[in-house]
């Protein structure tokens, strides 16, 4: 059996697909939802779907010694990041390494870097006329969506798309293709 972790600092839609696709496998599990904003919506969506959640702020987080007793008790293989919005701290990328993925909602190396999230990455791209945009799905590094790519995939825009149509044509992506990267990543493990 494989574990998940999944990091959500929002409203968790992500974290509730991923479970989806992989709540009929015997070899998988969404093992534990950890978030740092005690008024996220994701804490919700996990006590629905009787998913364990952990909420820490973010100096624990940073400290990281609750955080890492945790994910080792429950045996955790993989770490994903579904719109978590924290730098991942040098002790998780060391314990888990190439065991941590994230999800951008741009083709990086556009669109990346610290206070590139959500909307901001969607209003950068219809402010570029960009006739096009996607995700990335990528492991985590020391640095803000820098890590090596899993999987990349593209939607095409229209130049009448507003940054929330564009949303919707990238979270359709999200939906159809972070469980397929996650699935690759963890044949890898």
């Amino acid at each position: 059996m494989k574990r998940i972790a999944i990091f959500a600092s929002g409203s968790g839609s992500n974290a509730e697909n991923i479970h989806s696709y992989f709540k009929p496998s015997s070899n998988v599990e969404v093992s534990l939802i950890f978030t740092n904003k005690y008024d996220a919506f994701v804490i919700q969506r996990a006590k629905r779907l009787k998913i364990p959640v952990v909420v820490m702020g973010k100096k624990e987080f940073v400290d990281g010694v609750k955080l890492l007793a945790i994910l080792k008790s429950l045996e955790i293989d993989l770490i994903v990041l579904a719109g978590f919005l924290l730098l991942i701290p040098a002790y998780l990328i060391e314990s888990f390494p190439k065991r941590i993925i994230n999800i951008h909602p741009a083709l990086l190396p556009a669109y990346g870097g610290k206070g590139m999230y959500g909307m901001h990455v969607h209003t950068a791209v219809k402010s570029n006329n960009e006739s096009s945009s996607g995700i990335t799905v990528h492991y985590v590094n020391e640095k803000y969506d820098e890590g090596e790519v899993i999987l990349q995939e593209s939607c095409q825009l229209s130049p009448t798309d507003s940054p929330e149509e564009i949303a919707a044509k990238v979270q359709k992506l999200e939906y159809d293709f972070f469980p397929q990267a996650i699935d690759k990543a963890l044949a890898l493990i």
